[in-house]
């Protein structure tokens, strides 16, 4: 497995509840892009129309040797789930107020897979709590650290 992409910031906007692999549809200048390490996550979320799921603003940049043949680095590509995942995914999205964010691209063999968590959106003191949370793991872990090589 080898990693494309991360979006680190998913954990630090959002609350992750589920995470589900999806594949995607794509052509083969953004695949050759998506090789190249040329996609970033940044602002980029999912979302269901017409029974199909697909994902928006996720940017893969125009292929150099593609000229005559190129994509739109912004389109909308198709998610390749089961219908019944879909039909799931998308009523959490709707009855819970739920987004669905990618988290990492990565290359299983040789198709290109897609992370994707279910997230509640965190408010800013909930960011804050989480980061104090995390520093005071931190100091105890070091504390406990100092304290077994002094015995």
């Amino acid at each position: 497995m080898k990693i494309i992409a991360r979006n680190k910031k998913a954990f630090h906007d959002y609350e992750i509840v589920e995470k589900v692999v999806a594949g995607i549809s794509l052509t083969g200048s953004e695949v050759k892009s998506a090789r190249a390490g040329k996609l970033t996550l940044a602002d980029s979320f999912a979302s269901c129309s017409n029974g199909e799921m697909f994902i928006n603003h996720m940017h893969i940049a125009p292929f150099e040797h593609a000229v005559a043949y190129g994509h739109d680095p912004y389109r909308r590509r198709k998610l390749l789930l089961h219908k019944k995942q879909i039909l799931h995914f998308a009523g959490d999205m709707e009855k819970k107020h739920l987004t669905m964010v990618p988290l990492m691209v990565y290359f299983d063999k040789q198709w290109i897979k897609i992370e994707l968590g279910m997230g509640r959106g965190m408010k800013k003191y909930d960011k804050r709590e989480k980061i104090a949370r995390e520093e005071s793991k931190k100091h105890l872990a070091q504390l406990m650290k100092t304290k077994a090589k002094q015995r």
